[in-house]
């Protein structure tokens, strides 16, 4: 009988773990997936959402941080992105999903100190609930989604890395990122839809 017990114990243990474990870590999005809205702070103290962007065509969704040597080497990249596609519709959005509790450099704080150093042009947000990017399924910074607007929906075009070369700008000989956007400005389906991102795992 106390065999009987304990198995059953060992058994729902399993259970209850292996199911809070698919709940913590989502599979995330997939090529052609809906990418659902959110609402996060941006470091000047505002909430910002996809749909107030209202004249945008798609949206340049990047995971970054403060911290991670990769996200760091990427910056420069993500400003160029930004200068490249905005004008064409495809703002950037980047996103820090990193637990200030785990990584202590990457506090809202901190954040307004990176933007200020390096003058983003763009919104960079704080996932303080660290939900946003469960929901994407990222898992490293830098991580990109490249969304397009279709029929109201903001759909999954490209995932993975920005280009070929994270640690080395200078080095780049695939643009994976930019070829993407421009493939979808000239009304062509993406060739190359998913690359492996490369960085640092997110610190929850």
């Amino acid at each position: 009988m106390m065999k009987k017990i304990a198995f059953l114990v060992a058994a729902l243990m399993i259970g209850f773990l292996t199911f809070s474990s698919f709940n913590e870590n989502p599979a995330g999005y997939k090529i052609g997936d809906e990418a659902a809205d959110f609402s996060l702070k941006n470091v000047d103290g505002k909430m910002v959402s996809l749909s107030q962007f209202k004249d945008a065509k798609g949206f340049i969704v990047i995971f970054t941080c403060n911290t991670c040597p990769y996200a760091v080497a990427s910056e420069d990249r993500i400003i160029a992105l930004d200068k490249e596609f905005k004008t064409k519709g495809y703002p950037v959005i980047a996103i820090n999903p990193n637990n200030p509790n785990v990584q202590p450099a990457d506090t809202f704080e901190k954040m307004k100190e990176k933007v200020k150093e390096k003058r983003f042009t763009f919104p960079y947000l704080y996932d303080d609930s660290h939900s946003v990017y469960a929901t994407f399924g990222a898992k490293k910074t830098p991580h990109v989604y490249l969304l397009q607007k279709e029929n109201g929906k903001n759909v999954v075009k490209y995932i993975g890395a920005i280009d070929d070369n994270v640690r080395d700008g200078a080095a780049v000989k695939q643009r994976f990122l930019a070829n993407a956007i421009n493939e979808l400005l000239q009304g062509k389906e993406v060739t190359l839809k998913e690359t492996k991102a490369i960085g640092c795992g997110v610190k929850v």
